[in-house]
């Protein structure tokens, strides 16, 4: 009688078979790793040993073979038994013995039984269906080397508050490493940059709605009341004001100068604002102290420079 195929099923439902009389089978949880030799990812897995020292019969390979053949156990256990002495009969002859879907045991110099798992049958139920695959190593350098590239086309235009706000508009870095990803798990270069573009126009217009609104209610400032009494305050004029007319924010410092440059060409006084609290570089068309000042000037830069510039006050 054959008991290979008992003992492969049990092995899906339990850590320890024992055939009585022989030894015991027994499955330990393994992790997903990488082989980083050939780049193949293998799943989370069940890997079978054998230890001959537990060989007392503990019920359970006879009672399910038992119940499966419809057989007394008595009677059962002597047939798994005889299974048993006719294994060790043959590795004192030098044989192995083959177990399908389970492995090959035999003797060594020592006498001691040697087990060699098959390793072709996942044990483990909750990696059902997964398999091992190759994946090609991310190329980091020219991935950041296209990125810098693309980032002095397009400039960060996502305000703090809309960061805030939604998660769904990130900086164009992360749309480029996705999508790079995507690239290496088979799609062309012309559709990836496709996909790029039709992102950042769908998160310039969102940006530029969120911009519209806060323009809309800062309006108060050109309908306060002009008959409010005159209230004398002794300012210290700062360097730069508290509301800053921003034309972008990059990742790269060196893109945000030369976008600095490309502003004084056009005769705006613009300068480097700094990074903000995203780790963003800030470049500014000018500030203001008044913020009126600075509305009907963001009004003409966007008429005229850019639509995708914005209104940043300070507290």
């Amino acid at each position: 009688m054959r008991i290979d195929s008992y003992i492969e099923k049990l092995l899906f439902e339990y850590n320890c078979v024992v055939v009585p009389g022989f030894g015991a089978f027994l499955a330990h949880g393994k992790s997903a790793e990488i082989d980083l030799t050939t780049n193949t990812l293998v799943p989370p897995s069940k890997v079978i040993s054998f230890n001959a020292q537990l060989s007392k019969n503990d019920g359970l390979l006879v009672s399910h073979i038992a119940k499966e053949k419809k057989l007394g156990y008595e009677e059962m256990l002597q047939e798994v038994e005889d299974v048993a002495k006719d294994w060790n009969h043959r590795l004192h002859q030098g044989e192995s013995v083959e177990l399908f879907g389970i492995g090959k045991l035999w003797h060594n110099k020592d006498q001691r039984i040697q087990f060699q798992p098959e390793n072709k049958v996942n044990f483990l139920t909750s990696s059902f269906g997964l398999s091992s695959f190759s994946a090609t190593p991310v190329q980091r350098e020219v991935l950041k080397e296209e990125v810098v590239e693309l980032e002095e086309k397009i400039p960060f235009i996502i305000t703090p508050e809309q960061r805030e706000k939604t998660t769904s508009f990130r900086p164009w870095l992360k749309y480029a490493a996705v999508i790079l990803l995507a690239v290496s798990l088979g799609a062309t270069s012309y559709n990836t940059y496709g996909d790029l573009q039709e992102k950042e126009v769908a998160a310039q217009q969102e940006a530029q709605k969120e911009v519209s609104r806060l323009i809309q209610e800062a309006t108060f400032f050109e309908s306060a009341p002009l008959e409010l009494p005159a209230i004398s305050i002794d300012v210290t004029k700062k360097q730069l004001g508290k509301h800053h007319v921003i034309a972008g924010a990059f990742r790269e410092e060196k893109n945000a100068e030369k976008k600095v440059n490309q502003l004084k060409e056009k005769g705006f006084n613009a300068f480097y604002l700094g990074v903000n609290k995203y780790g963003l570089h800030q470049v500014a068309y000018d500030s203001f102290e008044d913020p009126k000042e600075a509305l009907v000037f963001l009004r003409k830069v966007k008429a005229t420079d850019s639509r995708d510039a914005w209104l940043l006050s300070e507290k």
